[in-house]
């Protein structure tokens, strides 16, 4: 009953977070027939009302650009003053990541993000660490972006088209401020607003946050997850697992049992994690779907069971997360050991070893690799 209703809140914050976004793509809608309405004279030429369009349009586009950027900017800025370190700045699935004190330009796309700033985090005191503004900076940026494009379109109204874009900037600023920083849970994630009201209520929740920047800054050293600190994968108790910023320190100690490749443990903690009510986010959830299908699949290989675990919604997600190097090695899998077709098979190993190549985390990529070789050697 728990899970229902946990998952009908999650659904009306969904709809509520698609609503936001139609009224601003209306609101915009009608800035731009206005536009046109006042500055195109019903005898001029029907190109010259369509190019206004277009370019409203483009700028529209443009406007949501510069509003990501800037959110993600504003995790920087506001992480450089709490004491964190740069370690990746990513917009859509272009991602800059600090490599051996080099930045270098790399590709990963993750579903329901259009971009995301990770930091090393400054050593815990007592326990805790300064979280509030890094978490709320991207919203507490586009806000005050919002504010500057806004007087910007005020003094620029003589200025063909421009004004009109200059006030989508600052509308579209004001969405996005409210979409990350009102706490909700969009599906696959949660935004800043939801991590940041969760973590200064927990204090396992706050070290769980620290452990996760900790990891993905040992990951982009190239660590691997079975070569990090044992105390950083500990397995929290179903109750504290309640809360999503806890419960991932579960999905970690299950990514690390798998880096290992202690399949028999990784599954039978996927089970349990799946199975209790647990704040695990989308994402994660679909993503250990495909590390339990590749286990079963290496295993007894019950078609059954892998039809009745590939559902229409986990297709979906695989088909949004279809680069990302466990999907990728998960649709090999299927390839190879459920449909029998090695020509598929090469094939989605031959876009995996493409992906790879621009991939940020290489032994991610290794441990994925060793993976497909052991299905490989289950088909032979």
């Amino acid at each position: 009953m728990k899970k229902k209703e946990a998952k009908k809140k999650i659904q009306w914050q969904q709809y509520i977070a698609v609503a936001i976004f139609m009224l601003i793509g209306g609101v915009c809608g009608v800035l731009m027939a206005q536009y046109v309405g006042k500055n195109v004279q019903p005898d001029t030429f029907i190109g010259v009302e369509l190019f206004s369009l277009a370019c409203l349009f483009l700028g529209m586009y443009v406007a949501i650009f510069i509003q990501l950027i800037i959110h993600e900017a504003g995790h920087l800025v506001f992480g450089l003053v709490s004491g964190y370190k740069f370690s990746s700045f990513r917009i859509f699935s272009f991602m800059w990541v600090k490599e051996n004190e080099k930045v270098r330009l790399r590709r990963l796309s993750i579903a329901g993000t259009g971009g995301q700033c990770l930091m090393s985090p400054p050593d815990m005191k007592d326990g805790k660490i300064p979280l509030v503004l890094y978490n709320l900076g991207g919203s507490l940026m586009n806000v005050i972006a919002s504010v500057v494009f806004f007087v910007l379109y005020i003094v620029t109204k003589n200025i063909p088209l421009l004004p009109v874009i200059l006030l989508m900037c600052a509308i579209i600023g004001v969405a996005i401020a409210i979409m990350n920083g009102v706490p909700m849970r969009l599906g696959t994630v949660d935004n800043d607003g939801y991590n940041a009201f969760s973590l200064t209520r927990n204090n396992d929740a706050m070290r769980s946050f620290w452990i996760q920047m900790k990891v993905n800054e040992q990951l982009a050293k190239g660590m691997r997850l079975k070569d990090m600190p044992d105390e950083w994968f500990t397995v929290p108790s179903d109750e504290a697992m309640k809360n999503s910023m806890v419960v991932v320190m579960g999905v970690f100690a299950c990514n690390r049992l798998m880096d290992q490749q202690d399949f028999q443990e990784a599954d039978k903690l996927m089970k349990h994690i799946m199975d209790i009510d647990s704040g695990m986010v989308g994402l994660h959830r679909s993503l250990m779907v495909c590390d339990r299908m590749y286990i079963e699949m290496i295993s007894e290989n019950r078609k059954e069971i892998i039809d009745e675990i590939l559902t229409k919604e986990q297709k979906q997600f695989m088909k949004q997360m279809k680069k990302f190097p466990s999907v990728l090695r998960t649709e090999y899998v299927l390839a190879l050991l459920h449909d029998k077709d090695d020509a598929k098979a090469e094939q989605i190993k031959a876009l995996f070893e493409k992906c790879a190549k621009s991939y940020p985390y290489q032994n991610d990529v290794i441990s994925e690799r060793e993976l497909m070789d052991i299905a490989k050697a289950a088909r032979l």
